[in-house]
């Protein structure tokens, strides 16, 4: 890759510019809030067995390893009247959107599949989509955004995805207590609760109206002006282009040496919040509600109550990515990043010893941290350390430590529930939040700092 000699700086954004860019982000979150708050009881719902839950799930971790490094590099080399990252975020949140209408009408398709295959369709399709959107819009901030602005950039992503999970984990809750039904009309051949339908209608009508007001707001830099303000030769990377499109050896070779360093922490993490994600409605319907019948009312109250749960904790999220910035200026980015993974640790473990639903909220503080790091510290740590022409490719490489261990823990969670919990799924919790704290440890593996030079 040859490099201009000046490179112009980028300029400063304004806060609603940042803002603008990572808009869409608020829908895509709200429908992925829904989708893990509520997919393990429709897939119950469905006919599908508690221990092999794991194995649906794994539909969106495969996915995320196929998808996001094939639109990463595909996104990096798009220049059209749309830009460069958000005609896949537009295609992918159209996607979404239609899965997440299909989906809870499954047993309406019963004449072409079996409701639990078809719905399971669904679960693939609808995480292909998100997948699609995820990567181009953490590329589309480190593209627009300039160094000083990176952390704040980030930060204000993490606090859209949050906020609109608040509104996509509570939604649930709220419809049902609007007064529309929870509760599945099973003589009617029913089997999802209409709170739950209206829900990912809802959630399906937002992804897309935020995500098109992204695509209409923000202007991507146009390929003269990126390659001023990165120190790229768009000539030399045109007449090199078929070979950078086909060299991902060389490309994997040459990966920063931080993107290893985080892989350690993101085993961890990522490990932990498939487990909670997975197996929070069947572990607190169980620990609380002491139900395990998919059918019962007091299951969906469960059910519900997870939701609110997710609430809470994407509450805490958001308000935490505000304080973020402040203070990674005050400490700095690994402190706030470790502390943030230990009060999520914390929080997890101690689920098991309350016994009151109300009570359940406390922890999704420490949780909400967590979750609220993990969406932010990582990308803006490897930003500063990728080269800007390759920024899609490499963000779409590094989606393997988010996806590869959900695949590992999709498919040895109902194991290690049997065999160390004696089936008691709140275990796979505690075990979610001990990993945490052993992830917070990880993150002193880590070099934040950028490098000096430019090869």
């Amino acid at each position: 890759m040859t490099y201009m000699s000046n490179k112009t700086p980028k300029p400063d954004l304004s806060f609603w510019q940042i803002w603008n860019l990572s808009f869409g982000f608020l829908g895509v979150q709200f429908g992925f809030a829904l989708q893990n708050g509520n997919v393990s009881r429709i897939l119950q719902a469905l006919g599908a067995d508690v221990h092999h839950l794991g194995y649906f799930w794994l539909a969106a971790p495969i996915a995320g390893i196929i998808i996001q490094p094939i639109i990463g590099g595909a996104s990096d080399f798009t220049w059209n009247r749309l830009g460069r990252r958000i005609p896949y975020i537009v295609g992918g949140a159209i996607m979404a959107t239609l899965a997440m209408f299909l989906m809870p009408n499954s047993e309406v398709f019963v004449a072409f599949l079996p409701p639990m295959i078809f719905g399971a369709i669904m679960l693939l399709i609808m995480d292909a989509s998100f997948n699609i959107t995820f990567q181009p819009f953490r590329a589309l901030v480190g593209d627009m955004v300039n160094d000083k602005q990176r952390d704040l950039g980030y930060s204000v992503q993490s606090f859209l995805i949050n906020t609109g999970a608040v509104i996509g984990s509570a939604l649930p809750f709220i419809l049902t207590a609007w007064g529309v039904s929870n509760e599945p009309d099973t003589a009617a051949g029913q089997k999802v609760a209409d709170s739950t339908v209206w829900s990912f209608y809802i959630g399906g009508a937002t992804l897309i109206l935020t995500v098109i007001w992204t695509a209409m707001r923000t202007k991507e830099y146009p390929p003269k002006e990126y390659a001023e303000y990165n120190n790229v030769d768009l000539e030399a990377k045109s007449q090199n282009g078929d070979k950078t499109h086909i060299n991902i050896i060389d490309t994997l070779l040459g990966s920063p040496k931080v993107m290893i360093q985080l892989a350690a922490v993101q085993l961890c993490s990522w490990v932990a919040l498939y487990f909670m994600w997975v197996y929070s409605t069947p572990a607190i319907a169980q620990h609380i509600w002491d139900t395990t019948d998919t059918t019962s009312k007091a299951y969906n109250e469960a059910g519900d109550w997870v939701g609110i749960m997710f609430a809470a904790y994407s509450l805490a999220a958001a308000l935490f990515s505000i304080a973020m910035p402040i203070l990674i200026k005050t400490l700095n980015r690994k402190a706030v990043y470790s502390g943030a993974l230990i009060c999520g640790g914390i929080g997890l473990v101690s689920i098991s010893y309350i016994h009151d639903q109300y009570m359940l909220l406390i922890p999704m503080i420490g949780v909400g941290m967590a979750w609220a790091a993990i969406l932010a510290m990582p990308f803006s740590i490897l930003a500063e350390n990728l080269p800007a022409e390759k920024m899609g490719l490499y963000m779409g490489i590094f989606n393997v430590t988010i996806a590869g261990p959900q695949i590992f823990a999709g498919l040895f969670g109902g194991s290690i529930a049997t065999s160390f919990f004696d089936g008691n799924t709140v275990g796979l919790l505690t075990f979610a939040g001990v990993l945490l704290i052993i992830g917070s440890f990880c993150v002193g593996l880590v070099s934040d700092k950028k490098p000096s030079t430019e090869e």
